[in-house]
Order: structure tokens, then sequence, then C-alpha cells
């Protein structure tokens, strides 16, 4: 009780040390989100409405990256972006852009894999019915987003929400550095092992709070579509 009681008066104090975390986590993922978009939604959108010789494999290596654990991918960008590795030279390393790195490479499979699968299960008659109008292949595409949106949304949204509740793969390659690279997960982890369970526990809040809106924002999301449709 104690413990939640800290962590209320922190959150309604507004404590600098738990908003700053708040803020960093929160635009990080924001910007990994976007990165994984603009990769993710075209190239879901490209194996959604084409058919090519490599197509299964490529499909199936999407999918393996949907389920890989993020901490493998933390340690490949570690290797990456080491001393010795072939990206070391930008000196990455321990900072906010290699997180940002990490989080783009875990969520863009997922967007990628989720708009795919909605741009499959467009009406295929409408996209012929595109074709016989003259439209280019660019606009057809522009035209299976829209009836996929949906999909789409929930894609970006389930990307998000994997990236930010993401702790492995930030530890490794951010280091948890106060100030410059501790973000929400890896703070909870870190104030646990402090036993601070009032700032933890502030921290979980926050982190489950984010959770149910973007898992509310799903449900949403998905009942209008199903309205719009009947």
């Amino acid at each position: 009780m104690e413990g939640l009681a800290e962590s209320l008066i922190l959150l309604l104090t507004f404590d600098p040390y738990v908003y700053n975390i708040i803020g960093l986590s929160l635009r990080l993922s924001g910007i990994a989100l976007v990165l994984s978009t603009l990769i993710g939604v075209p190239l879901g959108t490209i194996l959604g409405l084409t058919n090519f010789r490599g197509k299964p494999i490529v499909t199936a290596l999407l999918y393996t990256g949907m389920g890989f654990p993020p901490v493998v991918v933390g340690l490949f960008v570690f290797l990456l972006l080491s001393s010795v590795g072939p990206l070391g030279q930008l000196g990455w390393l321990f900072s906010v852009k290699a997180i940002i790195a990490a989080q783009t490479i875990i969520a863009f499979p997922l967007t990628a894999g989720f708009t795919m699968a909605a741009v499959m299960a467009v009406d295929k008659n409408l996209m012929k019915q595109l074709q016989t109008l003259g439209a280019t292949k660019l606009q057809a595409s522009w035209a299976a987003i829209k009836e996929a949106r949906v999909g789409v949304f929930v894609s970006i949204i389930v990307g998000f929400g994997r990236i930010l509740s993401e702790v492995g793969a930030v530890m490794l390659v951010g280091g948890n550095i106060e100030g410059k690279t501790r973000v929400l997960t890896t703070a909870i982890v870190l104030e646990t092992r402090q036993g601070n369970f009032g700032v933890a526990i502030a921290f979980g809040i926050i982190l489950m709070t984010i959770t149910f809106l973007i898992n509310l924002s799903m449900l949403y999301l998905q009942k209008k579509h199903l309205f719009e449709q009947n």
C-alpha cells in the first residue's frame, strides 16, 4: 500500500524524473513507429497485391519477424553498432538512435504482416474494376489501403504497443542511462531492483494505462468497421 500511495503522489505532483522518462519513452517509440510504418505499410501492401516467385519465402521471413524474440533483435543491433561491428563508426551504441533502430526493426514486421493480411482480404473484384477503369498500380494500391484501412491502423497500433512495452532490446542497445536512454520499461526494472517500489509502480501504472488505451483504440476501430459494414 505504501508503494501505491507513493506512486500516486509522484504522478499527481508531476515529478520531473517520472514525467521526463514518460516523455522520452513516447518520443522514441513514436519515432520508431513512424519509421516502421513508412517501411511496413508499403511492403505489406505490395505483398498483399502482387504474386512473385519468392513471395512465400518473403512472407515466411515476415511472419518469423513478427514472432522473433525482441531481445535477439537487440543483440543483433548491439553487434552491428559495437566498436567491432560494421556500423561501429557511427557511435550510436547506448544512445537514443540505437533504441529507435531496435524498436523499428521490432515493429516493422508487425505493421507489414498485418497490412498484408488486411490488403489480401480486400475484395478482388474491386481491384479488377479499378484496373478495368485504367487505374495505375499506385492508384490501385492506395484504393486497397483505403479499403483495408482498419487493418492498417490496427497494424500500426499493435506495432506501437509492442515497442512501447519492450525491455530486453532497449536495455541492451540503450544501456538504461539516466536522462538519456532510460525509458518506462527499463526504469521499472531498475527501480524494482533498487527497492524503489513506489517509483516502479508509478511507471507501471503509466505503462498499463497506455497499453489499455492502445487496446481500446483497436476495439473501437474494429467495432466502427463492423458498424459501417452493416
